[in-house]
């Protein structure tokens, strides 16, 4: 959607946003005399094709063996022979802290040798694996396909060449397009997506510029998931309209940017959740003309695998009569990330 405000010639974009869903599936049948391992998620920062970006694993290995070392494949299928997707590389990884839970707190190192795999190696560990493991790899490339999803295959070992398997499991994610959303202050508002085109009103000092996106999401997975928005409020140089760090009505003649997940009435924009499924707005952005913008905050979530919920996202924004002339922009990415 194309989210056009106009207040004397002004400019600004609102970049929308992607969601990143992440699902597991069992592990690949050559390692079967492996255990599993058990609420693992992978988070991936970015899931434009191509993008480097960070991987992030959690999971609770079910074994007390000493972890030497441990695997995270890509692969195109779940199980059987594997296959690097397309363009998916970590020859630039890096590991972005010390692993935890792996038993011993310092003295692992990244291994990037294999293609498709992110390994990790601490020869000298002598301490059992306690808790739930995290690993986090940054400059990590995501495979070339958007829209196409692939496979993480988790496998931990006791020795230091990745040869002597303990656990296994496997994940799975997928790369999407990126949705653009543009606005401009002037004097009406438009709100883009697809092609579809909404008319706003106009954005002074006397008026709000409003606007709705939406997005679905479901899971099987045990525990649900939950949708995080993270980005900026509208920027232009160093001028910016100020984000509603809690839940503020919307007020004209006041810098305002904020969003919610429900019906509103002052502004009226927005609608409900919709859907069969359990997934509900987050405290903060549940409350009706009640607007908030923080970024890396739940925005909503499901508790338990449930069926389709579209949510729809409504913005605002109100200027006063100093805010800055200019071009204002801001990216949004939405990231759903769910739990086995």
């Amino acid at each position: 959607m194309r989210l056009l405000t106009k207040i004397k010639k002004l400019h600004f974009q609102l970049f929308a946003f992607f969601a990143i869903c992440v699902v597991t599936f069992a592990s690949f049948s050559s390692l079967a005399s492996a255990a599993q391992v058990t609420n693992r998620t992978l988070t991936i920062g970015s899931s434009v094709a191509s993008a480097s970006t960070s991987y992030a694993f959690t999971f609770t290995a079910p074994s007390v063996t000493i972890i030497k070392s441990a695997s995270f494949t890509a692969c195109t299928t779940a199980s059987g022979a594997c296959t690097t997707p397309s363009g998916f590389s970590v020859s630039s990884a890096t590991l972005a802290s010390q692993p935890s839970g792996f038993g011993s707190g310092t003295g692992w190192t990244v291994n990037t040798a294999t293609a498709g795999s992110l390994r990790i190696v601490n020869s000298s560990n002598a301490t059992a694996p306690s808790g739930s493991q995290s690993v986090t790899f940054n400059s990590v490339t995501n495979q070339s396909a958007a829209n196409a999803t692939f496979f993480v295959r988790i496998t931990t070992y006791s020795d230091a060449a990745w040869t002597t398997a303990i656990d296994t499991g496997t994940v799975a994610a997928s790369t999407a397009g990126q949705i653009t959303v543009t606005a401009s202050v002037d004097e009406t508002v438009t709100f883009t997506l697809g092609g579809a085109t909404v008319p706003l009103g106009t954005l002074t000092t006397s008026g709000t510029g409003s606007g709705t996106s939406s997005m679905t999401a479901s899971t099987n997975a045990n525990s649900g998931y939950s949708i995080t928005v993270n980005g900026t409020t509208l920027t232009s140089g160093s001028n910016t309209i100020a984000a509603l760090t809690s839940p503020t009505a919307s007020t004209v003649n006041t810098a305002q940017f904020g969003i919610n997940l429900v019906a509103n009435t002052a502004p009226s924009v927005g609608t409900g959740v919709s859907g069969t499924g359990s997934g509900t707005a987050a405290t903060g952005y549940n409350t009706a003309n009640q607007f908030k913008f923080v970024s890396g905050d739940t925005v909503a979530s499901a508790t338990t695998p449930t069926n389709s919920n579209t949510f729809t996202t409504s913005y605002i924004a109100n200027i006063n009569g100093a805010t800055a002339a200019g071009s204002y922009a801001t990216q949004l990415t939405y990231i759903a990330t769910t739990n086995f």
